[in-house]
């Protein structure tokens, strides 16, 4: 009985300890019966860090399209050829697509705001280092923090 108490104990305190380090972490992967390619995750977008991303995404969202982008490298550059398609550069700008073009659900369609360079460009460094572990087929669900 002793021993089965002490394993309990321990395995709780795994658990609680498990649960603790991950609280600091940014993704968090959702498990459930799905295959790994269409496992999801959860990515927190650090709006204090991006705010004109961050609020190009909101609207983006609000707007209809989704905050979920499935994970498509390979897909990325005739995305972009399509969702920038019409849509002229401006001096000082860059164009931000939601959903982005590493997604299968960007391209055509997308929608696009100017906003600041340093803006869109950190941000889109900052979501490429948050994902480099996943694979493409993965589905991450951006909220805005």
């Amino acid at each position: 009985m002793k021993k089965k108490l002490l394993s309990f104990i321990a395995l709780v305190l795994l658990a609680v300890g498990a649960y603790w380090f991950e609280g600091g972490n940014l993704l968090t992967k959702i498990t459930g019966e799905n295959p790994p390619s269409s496992a999801q995750i959860t990515l927190q977008f650090p709006s204090g860090r991006y705010p004109e991303t961050a609020q190009h995404i909101k609207e983006a969202i609000q707007a209809g399209k989704s905050p979920v982008c499935t994970i498509d490298r390979e897909g990325a550059e005739q995305n972009r050829k399509h969702s920038l398609a019409g849509v002229p550069t401006r001096k000082g700008f860059d164009r931000d697509e939601w959903p982005m073009a590493m997604c299968s659900e960007g391209g055509k369609g997308a929608n696009v705001k100017y906003i600041a360079p340093k803006d869109n460009r950190g941000a889109g460094s900052w979501v490429s280092h948050q994902l480099d572990q996943y694979e493409d087929g993965t589905r991450v669900k951006f909220v805005i923090k």
